[in-house]
């Protein structure tokens, strides 16, 4: 009897020590594995459609699945990414070469808003200065901007690696998904029903959250860059995409661009089109935001907007981008579980109490 616990001891320790091998191994492999898995999950519906399609064959299946993703999630995004950078290039050699000046000077502020101008002088702080300060901001930003195309460049041989390896592994978690799935749920000492809710709730949040965020990102991207270019705001295009990434965040969003935009036009005297900015930031691109988020991502997770909110600002702290999706994702597997807890022990302490 001693002789099996310290067997059954030693190969636990076996166990956990070549499982923290193998995840070091793979960590630096973590988000393309977990894109694929995301994709897997997102996609599987598409990869039975072409199964049914192409008469049960798996393989065939994948590809065309991998051929379906390429064409309508990565060509266009890398086409955006082309615009973007183009656009953001084009801003920082006219704001370099001086062709480009901000849209109110220290002299207007101080024309026109004389109490603000006397106020900040009052605390040692210089108009001429504070202009100079946002004009170097204003040219970082854009410069950061532009030389991400040649960064993306140095970084090309990486990036391509990382993207294959997502759609290799895509390739292998569509074709044997299931089989894969199922011989986690035997392994895994959790118990099946429990293994098979939170898989049920991982998948439910990625598919929520992706297409949250592709949907809100993109309605509200485009309203916004419509607007900008109808009010004749340069960098349209440019803003409009800043307005999708940043709508990712619940609540603020695409707000924290034309929000001062709209200040801004009103105290440089164009004061009809920022009231008209401000007016349709309010009543059409938020409003994108508090029917659609509701509908298509709090409905499908369950999660209040402050959780949401609060992980996905967590997530894009740890993981970056990713945390986008990932972050929502603990933040669900977090209740999950903490409920499952709930349920099945908290009877037992009111009992043992009693």
């Amino acid at each position: 009897m001693r002789e099996h616990s310290l067997q059954r001891a030693f190969f636990l320790g076996l166990l956990l020590l070549v499982t923290l091998a193998f995840l070091g191994l793979i960590g630096p492999f973590f988000k393309p594995i977990f894109w694929a898995v995301v994709l897997a999950t997102l996609f599987y519906p598409t990869f039975e459609w072409w199964e049914r399609r192409l008469g049960g064959h798996a393989i065939g299946a994948s590809v065309s699945t991998i051929i379906t993703i390429v064409l309508i999630v990565i060509v266009p995004l890398f086409l955006v990414g082309l615009i973007v950078a183009t656009e953001a290039s084009a801003v920082y050699q006219r704001l370099a070469t001086g062709e480009m000046n901000l849209p109110m000077t220290a002299q207007d502020v101080r024309e026109m808003l004389p109490a603000v101008a006397e106020f900040l002088e009052r605390f040692g702080v210089s108009l001429q200065d504070l202009q100079a300060r946002v004009s170097n901001t204003a040219l970082s930003i854009s410069q950061f901007l532009a030389t991400n195309l040649v960064a993306f460049g140095q970084n090309a041989l990486r990036g391509t690696a990382l993207f294959f390896l997502t759609l290799y592994l895509l390739f292998f978690f569509l074709r044997d998904g299931a089989q894969l799935l199922t011989r986690i749920i035997g392994v895994l000492p959790i118990g099946d029903a429990r293994e098979r809710r939170l898989f049920r709730k991982f998948a439910e949040v990625s598919r929520a959250t992706i297409k949250g965020t592709i949907v809100i990102g993109l309605v509200q991207g485009l309203l916004g860059g419509f607007i900008f270019w109808i009010l004749g705001i340069e960098a349209a295009a440019l803003w409009g995409v800043v307005m999708a990434v940043l709508s990712f965040l619940p609540a603020v969003g695409a707000a924290l661009v034309w929000v001062p935009a709209a200040a801004l036009l009103m105290v440089t005297g164009r004061v009809l089109e920022g009231v008209l900015l401000l007016v349709f930031g309010t009543v059409i691109i938020s409003l994108a935001d508090n029917v659609l988020r509701p509908l298509l991502v709090g409905r499908d997770t369950q999660m209040p907007d402050y959780i949401v909110l609060t992980t996905t600002l967590g997530g894009l702290t740890f993981f970056g981008l990713s945390g986008v999706v990932l972050g929502p994702i603990i933040g669900a597997l977090f209740l999950t579980v903490w409920e499952m807890f709930g349920q099945e022990y908290a009877p037992i302490a009111s009992d043992a109490e009693a």
